[in-house]
């Protein structure tokens, strides 16, 4: 573990069969440990191989934080708690009744990729005991070991999200409210970085709001989901806050069309491309929609919603 790494490792999850696709974190502190995200059930022995990398019983964790119970982040809690006799889990209070119970999750996953896909990639579900699970409300401090973890509502993604704000390395985890930033568009300019809605919840003006608070306390590194360390903190926000207020115009130009969301895919596609170029990404044309192709189909999904709730609301 080098030194800038400040006790923390990334730990590809292998979720979706992609490397460098999905990322949880191991935090170490004076022989104690604790998750941040975890994937699926089958990323649970990858997990546990992190730990004992680090020469660590499964005893010693003493947490599981999750930013938020989307499947990709979550999935695997239930079975990953069960190797973890001394951990509890934390997450916001309005994820809390999904891991006791995720029948909903189930539900509404297997909706959306039906079941034979839903048990290919989640399997079975887990439940954790309730008496396992702490409700992470806004400021929320957990202690490992007199490390501090803050826990700040960030909303704008999900509604029940939460970054974590680790104090020792001025460094946030910030499941996707931060976005996604994957290697394969490193350039000599750095890291190139996306927003990234969701189908159901998405608040541009609430993304704004968190990704704003996160950069008030100038941290000198993010570590996404999807995927991995990135610095230059203050770049990447300023391109994101940029980011929103051009997808959601984008999204006003497609709506009302009979095709919108074929429109706005391919509008999203061409934003990204033409920001990668910019960026030196290498054969952005080709890589960017091959790469990004489930996230702007999300992306789509989520502005969608959005402009429907808003037509709601104004009605």
């Amino acid at each position: 573990m080098d030194a800038r790494s400040n006790g923390i490792t990334t730990i590809d999850t292998g979720f979706g069969d992609r490397p460098r696709f999905c990322a949880a974190y191991l935090v170490v502190h004076d022989g104690r440990a604790a998750f941040i995200d975890c994937g699926s059930n089958d990323s649970v022995p990858r997990m546990l191989a992190a730990l004992e990398a680090q020469g660590l019983a499964r005893d010693a964790v003493d947490w599981l934080i999750l930013t938020h119970v989307h499947l990709d982040h979550a999935g695997g809690a239930g079975a990953l708690m069960r190797e973890l006799p001394n951990a509890r889990l934390v997450v916001h209070p309005r994820g809390a009744p999904h891991m006791v119970d995720p029948s909903k999750l189930v539900a509404g996953a297997t909706a959306v990729y039906g079941e034979d896909e839903f048990a290919r990639s989640y399997g079975t579900l887990l439940p954790v005991p309730r008496e396992r699970v702490v409700e992470a409300a806004d400021g929320h401090v957990v202690d490992l070991t007199g490390r501090p973890l803050l826990c700040a509502d960030t909303p704008g993604h999900a509604r029940h999200h939460i970054a974590v704000w680790d104090a020792a390395s001025r460094s946030w985890f910030s499941g996707d409210i931060f976005g996604l930033s994957y290697r394969e568009f490193d350039t000599a300019q750095g890291a190139f970085v996306v927003p990234t809605t969701s189908p159901v919840q998405f608040d541009p003006d609430e993304m704004r709001a968190s990704i704003r608070r996160m950069l008030a306390v100038d941290p000198a590194a993010v570590y996404l989901t999807h995927y991995g360390r990135v610095d230059e903190v203050q770049r990447l926000g300023a391109d994101l806050l940029e980011q929103v207020d051009a997808m959601v115009a984008l999204a006003r130009e497609c709506d009302g069309d009979a095709a919108r969301h074929a429109r706005l895919v391919a509008a999203l596609a061409a934003l990204y491309v033409e920001r990668a170029r910019r960026h030196g990404v290498a054969d952005a044309q080709a890589c960017v929609p091959q790469l990004l192709a489930i996230d702007i189909e999300l992306n789509a999904q989520g502005l969608e919603v959005w402009l429907d709730r808003q037509r709601i609301r104004s009605s």
